[in-house]
């Protein structure tokens, strides 16, 4: 299968539909990926191939329990992810990409830029000092931090109403056991993700005000 078929068969299998200009959008967006990764090592992934599960599936595989969210921030989003795959597949969401790395940063602007990305704002900062004159009703974040560190880090960016979407691989018994009264478990969703063998949950978490 080629690239454009792996995605369009596992965005279909997701629940995902994507018009012919989102996917090539995803595809532009894998392509950007693979040319910056030579100088900017944004991903240990380096295959196109592979990126299609890795990446794109895995970011896109959130969006089903994601569907009441209007305004939503991608915690430590790296090289765009899931962000990026979110704000192409929803163009009506407003979306932020938070990093403190200068170079990744520089990468999801030009990348936001070259796909034509006008509702996503990229931010050069660490998660605790980011102050956003509105918050959030989704924070997300991928492969980040333990869910203890990341309620403790992210809670003030959360609306009235908002949730906290972890996403993690195995089932972390020992990372929920360690949460604070003060965020709440409201549900722990196992994600299969095409062409992905590992194990995938998005851990939704309320913060108390």
């Amino acid at each position: 299968m080629t690239l454009s078929e792996d995605l369009v068969a596992g965005s279909s299998a997701l629940g995902v539909p994507l018009d012919s200009a989102q996917q090539k959008k995803l595809l532009d967006y894998i392509a950007l990926i693979v040319k910056w990764n030579k100088v900017y090592n944004l991903t240990a992934v380096r295959e196109p191939e592979a990126m299609i599960g890795h990446h794109l599936l895995d970011s896109l595989a959130a969006l089903p329990h994601l569907s009441a969210a209007r305004r939503l921030i991608d915690v430590g989003s790296g090289a765009g992810l899931p962000g990026i795959p979110l704000a192409i597949a929803r163009p009506e969401m407003k979306i932020a990409l938070l990093d403190s790395n200068h170079k990744k940063t520089t990468f999801m602007r030009q990348a936001c830029l070259e796909l034509g990305l006008t509702n996503v704002e990229v931010v050069c900062e660490r998660v605790e000092k980011w102050q956003p004159q509105d918050k959030y009703d989704a924070v997300i974040s991928r492969a980040y931090s333990e869910l203890k560190e990341f309620v403790r880090l992210s809670a003030h960016l959360v609306a009235k109403g908002g949730k906290l979407y972890a996403m993690k691989g195995v089932y972390p018994v020992e990372e929920i056991a360690q949460l604070k009264d003060s965020a709440k478990v409201e549900a722990v969703i196992a994600l299969t993700v095409p062409g992905l063998e590992a194990q995938r949950h998005l851990v939704i978490i309320g913060v108390e005000e």
